[in-house]
């Protein structure tokens, strides 16, 4: 064997891919390269980014499977091919691959193990337009095919497709099983580099995206270990980097997020173009935060580029903006025929901007909807948020006790789980809820402890929120929802027709205006109506 090409061989084993590529050039060089050599060539050309070389590597490979009557491995550089092509944008050369692939299926009798490689792009097709049952028979299928070949590529795959449509469907605790089998054999070792990367950052796309914290951390490390054994590699490399900033954002380390956030950019620029959108959504997500709008909006124009919707970042920044017609258009368009994950991950934010534009029965129904989909939950921060979105409608019903309960629930999940800005927003809550009470002490030393939790972070536009909020202790002691049913009360409505105004239920408006009562002093709506005028309120 030729000294470049068992140097090109034991290169690519060890996943140097600079040295391997370099190596099969010289070995290309020296004579002609077999077809299983050509397409690790261009698989170390793919992984350096080198998107042009690779693929016409993997062509030559293609065609010289075929001069070798190889129909499997003619098939296979051709369904890749087609996949590459089209997560590229090429839609019509990716199409044409995959049709010559077919073609070849069809045209041999003894190419069934081939049969499978055209299910990839078939279940993912379903998946992502979300045909759950497509999927799922696909991949079902495509486990099946690769089980009776012995192709752990091809299984793993599967695996991953499999366990992604059941958390899809709603089955989450039995796809997250199905993923975890499939990052074994990835972690082993046993599977190779494309679609081991195909699969890590999938598997941690889809733990965010299922609220399981735990899983995310676990595989994240995992995978900033393999890229970093493979410091030359592109693709795969930068995602890495983004899912490194929803962790840093997630626990308060902003500057950290960011940092990464900035890396995954700069790597998506040399080529991982699947880490554009967690590059640009993240530091979006950083930038709303900390009050910077402008820089905000247009990270998230960048990722909606790619063709994902920016949500509910997005709808979040132009309720902070003001915007609440606009928040609620976005945010009821990204919860409107989603899929069950995806609807699951926006309810939290369709709670928060129906309470900001005062509609509280259908914040009830968002919150009442991730209750349900929480309580056979045994992930922290799925409960986490139920119990925060409960809590958040309790107050404006003016069930303050209730609220203090759920909210109280939800700050311990929060800090066992060391998100500390959720943390904060819960215990401005518990403020408000003590506020609700009448316990002036203890809802100052929530409010003072919110305020520096969100200082800590960088949070301007939370503090400013709490800041108007304490402004508020000696003007009036009825809640901002009260104020509003007592401003209609005085315009001379009826319970009935306030409930209509604010999309209330009667008995809720009832309850706040018996709080009125109870709060003033007073005992008739004749009286709390001049009180109404003398604090100008109407």
């Amino acid at each position: 064997m030729p000294a470049a090409l068992e140097l090109a061989r034991t290169a690519y084993e060890e996943h140097r891919w600079t040295v391997a590529r370099d190596a099969f050039d010289v070995a290309q060089n020296e004579g002609q390269l077999p077809a299983r050599d050509l397409e690790l060539a261009a698989t170390a050309a793919l992984l350096l980014g080198l998107e042009t070389d690779g693929v016409e590597t993997l062509t030559r490979a293609h065609e010289e499977y075929l001069a070798a009557n190889d129909i499997v491995g003619a098939v296979r550089c051709a369904a890749w091919l087609g996949i590459h092509l089209m997560n590229a944008g090429n839609r019509a050369r990716g199409g044409g691959w995959l049709a010559r692939a077919q073609r070849l299926v069809h045209g041999d009798a003894e190419s069934e193990v081939a049969e499978g490689f055209l299910l990839i792009p078939v279940g993912l097709g379903s998946l992502y337009s979300g045909d759950v049952d497509g999927a799922l028979r696909a991949f079902d299928q495509l486990a099946t095919f690769a089980e009776r070949f012995a192709d752990r590529d091809i299984y793993c795959l599967a695996q991953l497709g499999r366990g992604q449509s059941r958390i899809m469907a709603g089955q989450v605790e039995d796809g997250m099983t199905l993923l975890d089998e499939a990052m074994v054999a990835v972690t082993a070792g046993e599977i190779s580099p494309l679609p081991a990367g195909i699969i890590y950052c999938a598997v941690i796309g889809t733990c965010h995206l299922a609220y399981d914290l735990k899983r995310a951390h676990e595989w994240t490390a995992a995978l900033d270990q393999w890229c970093a054994a493979q410091p030359d590699m592109i693709p795969f490399s930068a995602q890495c980097q983004a899912h490194r900033a929803a962790l840093y954002r997630l626990h308060g380390a902003w500057s950290e997020a960011y940092s990464a956030a900035l890396i995954a950019e700069e790597r998506f620029g040399l080529g991982d173009r699947d880490a554009a959108y967690g590059a640009f959504y993240q530091k979006g997500e950083i930038e709303r935060l900390r009050g910077e709008f402008d820089d905000a909006e247009a990270s998230y124009r960048r990722a909606g580029e790619t063709g994902f919707e920016p949500q509910p970042g997005l709808a979040l920044l132009a309720l902070a903006r003001g915007h609440r017609d606009v928040a609620l258009a976005l945010i009821r368009g990204a919860v409107e025929g989603s899929d069950p994950g995806t609807r699951r991950r926006m309810l939290p934010a369709l709670v928060t901007i129906e309470l900001a534009a005062g509609h509280v029965e259908l914040a009830r129904a968002a919150a009442d909807e991730l209750r349900v989909v929480s309580s056979d939950s045994r992930m922290p921060m799925l409960n986490a948020s139920a119990s925060h979105a409960n809590a958040a409608v309790l107050l404006e019903e003016g069930d303050a006790l209730g609220a203090l309960g759920e909210a109280r629930r939800a700050s311990a999940l929060w800090r066992d789980l060391d998100l500390p800005f959720e943390l904060a927003q819960c215990r401005a809550l518990i403020a408000r809820a003590h506020r609700m009470l009448e316990d002036e002490i203890s809802a100052e030393v929530e409010l003072q402890a919110a305020r520096a939790m969100f200082a800590e972070l960088g949070a301007t536009p939370s503090v400013r929120e709490l800041d108007a909020l304490r402004r508020q202790r000696g003007d009036s002691p009825l809640t901002t929802r009260e104020v509003e049913v007592l401003r209609l009360v005085a315009s001379g409505l009826t319970n009935k027709a306030i409930a209509a105004e604010l999309y209330l239920s009667e008995k809720t408006v009832a309850r706040h205006l018996s709080n009125i009562f109870a709060k003033l002093d007073l005992t008739s709506r004749a009286a709390a109506t001049a009180y109404a005028y003398r604090q100008r309120l109407v």
